[in-house]
């Protein structure tokens, strides 16, 4: 007569169970990565189509009117005018050609800038009388053009830090697998310049009815201003603000180093 097995303790399969599923949690974040940095390595020799802020837009846009608001021309690096690429690196991230991806100056400065405006909010409110709308601060990015092109690419818009911590990573990958070069020529042709308006091709054509090829120093200069906020600039895209700005970043093109 065989004997009985003694029974296991009540719960005592819990922490085998748990190990399994955080190896298993682990494993698909491992997945995860290798698959991003696949379609990375990919983008050496392949155009992205489309990136996964753009889609989002289409998306939102189709919803609202019912129309797929779409417009893009991959252009390649040779036909992007040289006056653009030094625009929008002297307006959007001037260290691109140096730094490995992320700028910690730029970050620290602005979280400092993020910080103060926090206080001048609070202090704000604090002198509203009860139930006013809460006064939100200005909050600014210290955002590198990998950075964001990582975010287009890949990533939703919301702000936690478990997207930032992916953000972070994407930005490693890119500035790993892909030239600097490769990287501005993504970004140009990728970036969103108005409503469905995506590419320096699609924008060259929008505002000056010309070819990004042609772009002269003062038009590449007022796309480079309406990059972070091209919604806003496309309704008044000669403002005083947008010629100002734009005459500013004219001065520093000279001083770009190109990739």
């Amino acid at each position: 007569m065989t004997a009985a097995r003694p029974k296991a303790p009540a719960g005592s399969g819990w922490p085998r169970q748990l190990a399994r599923l955080i190896a298993l949690v682990l494993l698909c974040a491992v997945a995860l990565q290798l698959t991003f940095a696949l379609r990375i390595l990919l983008m050496n020799g392949v155009d992205p189509q489309s990136t996964a802020f753009q889609r989002s837009e289409a998306w939102r846009l189709l919803a609202e009117d019912g129309r797929l608001r779409w417009r893009q021309q991959w252009v390649d690096d040779a036909r992007l005018s040289v006056h653009l690429k030094r625009a929008v690196i002297a307006s959007e991230d001037s260290a691109f050609a140096s730094h490995s991806g992320v700028d910690w100056e730029s970050v620290e400065k602005a979280w400092e800038r993020n910080q103060r405006a926090e206080a001048r909010a609070q202090r704000q409110q604090a002198g509203r009388p009860a139930g006013a709308r809460k006064v939100e601060p200005k909050v600014i990015g210290g955002s590198t053009i990998t950075q964001q092109l990582a975010k287009n690419l890949f990533l939703s818009g919301e702000r936690t830090a478990l997207r930032k911590g992916q953000e972070f990573a994407l930005t490693l990958m890119l500035e790993g697998l892909l030239s600097k070069r490769r990287l501005l020529e993504i970004y140009l042709n990728s970036v969103e310049w108005g409503e469905g308006v995506f590419g320096a091709q699609a924008a060259a054509q929008h505002y000056f009815r010309t070819d990004a090829a042609r772009l002269g120093p003062e038009q590449a200069a007022r796309l480079a201003v309406m990059l972070p906020a091209p919604k806003r600039f496309e309704k008044l895209p000669g403002s005083p603000y947008v010629v100002a700005r734009a005459a500013t970043i004219v001065v520093r093109m000279g001083a770009v180093e190109l990739p």
